[in-house]
């Protein structure tokens, strides 16, 4: 474990007692008719992925991108994504997939991997930007904010799956965890850090600051260089991630590090240097093709 900041948030949360209130999941299915299922882990990342089409769609409509080429290009990064997001997930759990490897193409019952989702994505959107001769750098700035607002939303699909949940805490704020699902060893505690918040709400925070720049910047308030957002977002969202799961006692490891923090961290300092590159010593980053700028 890199950081774990559990102890620090039950000071905290032991002044706010009278706040108190309780998360308690509805469970998984939203509605069954027969053997179809509906459950709130699929309903959210697609309610996510349409959303982030459509945001992208305008953003990139107000940037002189042409809407039809985004929309394309959101297949190749929803293809891309998910299965890389699952297969990220599984190599790492793979000592409880191999007894039962029925369930490793089981999506709807939870386990992806963002770090995942989020180098399948790039790879796809690479490849489509190469043969639609469209800026990568421009593409990824236009789905940056699309990007982080899926992940808010997608995060309470951990929530209603119980899972994804932090250390355990007497916090106000508590997330109630049935017993079945709680970790081995603390089948005798009820309520844990509700670490689905906490990275939600961070995540509209992230989502704020990209609206903000990208809107300033269409004035030139400050000057954005294609690139920007996207190091932009790596560098928050990571930052938010990396004492995040510090909480969580279901981490993805990798002997006694913590996967998404490494990743996380590693994240952060490619954003930085990124953007050093770009306004401190002005140049620009690599494309696959020339910007329009250029």
């Amino acid at each position: 474990m890199l950081i774990d900041i559990s102890t620090l948030l039950d000071q905290v949360g032991n002044t706010w007692g009278p706040l108190a209130f309780e998360f308690t999941s509805p469970g998984p299915i939203v509605f069954q008719v027969g053997s179809w299922t509906v459950r709130w882990y699929g309903l959210l990342i697609a309610s996510a992925v349409m959303l982030g089409v459509l945001l992208s769609q305008l953003l990139a409509k107000l940037r002189g991108i042409n809407p039809d080429l985004v929309g394309d290009a959101a297949i190749w990064l929803v293809v891309g994504a998910i299965p890389l997001a699952r297969l990220y997930y599984v190599l790492f759990e793979w000592q409880a997939y191999a007894s039962h490897p029925q369930d490793i193409i089981a999506i709807w019952k939870g386990g992806i991997a963002i770090h995942g989702a989020i180098l399948g994505g790039m790879l796809a959107a690479l490849i489509f930007c190469r043969l639609q001769k469209l800026s990568f750098w421009q593409l990824a700035d236009v789905v940056a904010p699309s990007l982080i607002l899926g992940q808010a939303i997608g995060r309470w699909g951990n929530f209603f799956n119980s899972e994804a949940f932090g250390s355990p805490t007497d916090l106000p704020w508590k997330l109630f965890i049935p017993e079945a699902q709680r970790p081995r060893g603390y089948q005798e505690i009820a309520y844990y850090h509700p670490t689905f918040l906490y990275e939600s709400l961070w995540n509209l925070m992230v989502f704020g600051l990209l609206l903000a720049l990208f809107f300033r910047g269409l004035k030139g308030k400050p000057q954005l260089q294609p690139g920007t957002l996207f190091l932009v977002y790596m560098v928050t969202y990571s930052a938010g991630r990396v004492w995040i799961e510090g909480l969580r006692t279901d981490s993805l490891m990798l002997g006694p590090l913590r996967i998404a923090q490494v990743v996380s961290l590693t994240a952060i300092l490619i954003g930085i240097a990124g953007l050093a590159w770009l306004y401190v010593w002005r140049r620009r980053l690599p494309d696959v093709v020339a910007t329009q700028a250029e």
